[in-house]
């Protein structure tokens, strides 16, 4: 038996009436029932509830006011009884409200039987009053008791669906994605399509925990757009459905959200792919230079992604084609590096290189002829171009890619 509060003890002449009627709970039972179906259905919708649940659910809520107003039991905060009728209401979909309205029928209900025993023993006006106090009393206690379990198990539950659909999202983005069969199933839970094409972005998440494109999902969601987002350690993850929508489109939902890094994989075909799309665009967020806020996509960066994900023969590379003119002063080195970057965007064309640098056509000439003493092979023909384009590019990458 709990101890009882003594803020609630009640008198000799109200526990003689809950004792009373506690003899006659199946009757109480029955009005109470009756209330809840006639005297405001709209208010009481119990639909999910088989009659027999609620039946029994009526008779531990009257038992237990009752014994608390017997002085059985104390009140408590966490009363057992009204914590298991809130989680099993909450279970089956029924309201708040309709249980608390349900509660104030119930007080109602005692108290017009305690009336009635009172009526019946001849009970002094003043130990009635003291038994009306004390039956309002105690159901606004099992009210909050309700109300407290209720909102406790609604958060669990919250948590329960949010943990359950960050598992389904990591089961995504690791071996099982390529599983059809559960790839599907995991779009059903996530409310996202199974036959349709995906995108995946990827965004830096900073110490302050504020993502790189924070409100993705509500942009998106504001133009029709479905997709999950999952928050890792360091990184936002999302996985947008196109449907009917173009990749042109959706990155130009996201382009303006971006306040640091970003960037989207290649479109895949179903959600069973969006494993490697994943993979993708961290290949290409790895291409992004930290300080400079943007969303890339894979697409705009293959030459750099490939460097990425290579980065021993980046490096090798780097040192074969510009070895030489790396170890010069830097003064020099910068000097050479802007004007063959300029000479080999300009189409290797020295008269359109010297209108960019401001200079001689002649000095451009000579630079370049500089850079080729200093690195030992020709400027000219296609594989010089290539690989002297991609080492260019791979001193542009972040020293750390992700």
């Amino acid at each position: 038996m709990r101890a009882q509060d003594p803020r609630y003890n009640t008198s000799p002449v109200t526990r003689a009436l809950a004792e009373a009627l506690l003899r006659e709970v199946e009757t109480l039972i029955g009005r109470l029932l009756a209330a809840i179906f006639t005297d405001n259905p709209a208010w009481t919708d119990y639909s999910p509830v088989p009659h027999d649940d609620l039946r029994e659910g009526c008779r531990d809520y009257l038992t237990r006011v009752l014994e608390v107003l017997g002085g059985h039991v104390g009140p408590s905060s966490d009363d057992d009884v009204a914590a298991t009728i809130a989680r099993h209401r909450l279970a089956q979909g029924v309201p708040l409200e309709v249980m608390l309205r349900t509660f104030r029928l119930g007080g109602r209900i005692v108290w017009e039987a305690m009336l009635e025993q009172a009526d019946r023993a001849e009970v002094p006006p003043d130990a009635v009053l003291e038994a009306g106090t004390a039956t309002w009393t105690v159901i606004d206690h099992l009210s909050s008791a309700l109300s407290t379990a209720y909102r406790d198990s609604e958060l669990d539950r919250v948590r329960r669906d949010e943990q359950r659909r960050t598992a389904l999202l990591e089961d995504l983005l690791g071996a099982r994605a390529h599983d059809v069969a559960f790839a599907t199933r995991a779009a059903r839970e996530l409310e996202l399509p199974a036959a349709s094409p995906y995108l995946a972005v990827v965004a830096d998440i900073n110490p302050d925990g504020i993502a790189a494109l924070a409100g993705a999902r509500t942009a998106l969601a504001a133009v029709g757009i479905r997709s999950v987002w999952l928050s890792r350690v360091d990184t936002l993850v999302g996985l947008v459905a196109l449907e009917h929508r173009s990749e042109a489109e959706v990155l130009a939902r996201l382009r303006p959200l971006a306040r640091g890094r970003a960037a989207a994989s290649p479109t895949v075909a179903e959600i069973a792919e969006v494993s490697t799309a994943h993979t993708l665009a961290l290949l290409a967020l790895g291409t992004a230079a930290p300080g400079r806020p943007g969303l890339v996509s894979l697409e705009d960066r293959l030459p750099e992604s490939l460097l990425t994900r290579s980065p021993d023969l980046a490096d090798l590379l780097v040192a074969r084609s510009l070895g030489g003119v790396l170890q010069r002063p830097a003064r020099e080195r910068d000097v050479l590096l802007r004007t063959l970057a300029v000479w080999l965007e300009e189409d290797r064309s020295a008269a359109h290189a010297a209108a960019r640098l401001h200079c001689h056509r002649n000095t451009v000439l000579n630079r370049l002829q500089r850079v080729s003493s200093l690195v030992g092979r020709s400027l000219h023909g296609r594989r010089a171009y290539v690989e002297l384009s991609l080492a260019l590019t791979a001193l542009e990458l972040p020293d750390e890619p992700l």
